[in-house]
């Protein structure tokens, strides 16, 4: 499959680097590089530091809306593109760009959690189990229909950083599951 990948956090590299062992993956789009720290030094994105290290070109629009950057991925003709925790809300215009639509790979087991910081809610509100789940995107924050989940307990003394480390990586399975059903037509 031809995928066009998006996502800018640690959270993402996972389901990034898994996609490049089974996909071809035509370009991964992050947040534009930052200032961090005292000196103000330049800093990649993860995401961009991981497209880098494989070889895969990268984009960083400053606006997933820039007319330019649309007719880019236009011309990459993706299948699918996979947008894992990129950080902008995309134009209906993209979303109608892939033959297989855009899949977003979201850390809570939806409809709950929907949005911003679903990893610390899960662990705050003191629930017992959570996952990750794989969903068409719309116009909408978190608003397609649902296509896969995977679920996992939370441990009792679970912090968000442990969940953030268990969930990045479930993710990336699950994604693996759904684009073969797609690919297959499997429900």
């Amino acid at each position: 499959m031809n995928v066009v990948f998006m996502g800018t956090p640690e959270f993402a590299v996972p389901t990034l680097e898994k996609l490049t062992q089974f996909h071809h993956v035509a370009a991964a789009v992050t947040q534009p590089d930052k200032q961090k720290g005292r000196g103000k030094k330049l800093s990649f994105p993860p995401v961009k530091e991981a497209a880098l290290q494989h070889g895969i070109p990268v984009l960083q629009p400053a606006k997933a809306r820039d007319e330019q950057f649309i007719e880019d991925l236009e011309q990459l003709a993706p299948d699918v593109i996979v947008v894992v925790a990129y950080g902008q809300i995309l134009p209906e215009r993209i979303l109608n760009i892939p033959k297989y639509g855009c899949i977003n790979v979201h850390g809570s087991l939806l409809p709950k959690y929907r949005g911003a910081g679903p990893i610390q809610w899960a662990v705050l509100n003191g629930e017992k189990e959570t996952g990750i789940t794989t969903m068409y995107m719309e116009k909408g924050l978190d608003t397609g229909d649902m296509i896969d989940k995977a679920v996992i307990p939370l441990d009792q003394k679970e912090t968000s950083g442990t969940l953030h480390d268990k969930l990045m990586k479930l993710g990336a399975d699950l994604l693996l599951e759904t684009l073969e059903k797609l690919e297959t037509g499997r429900p």
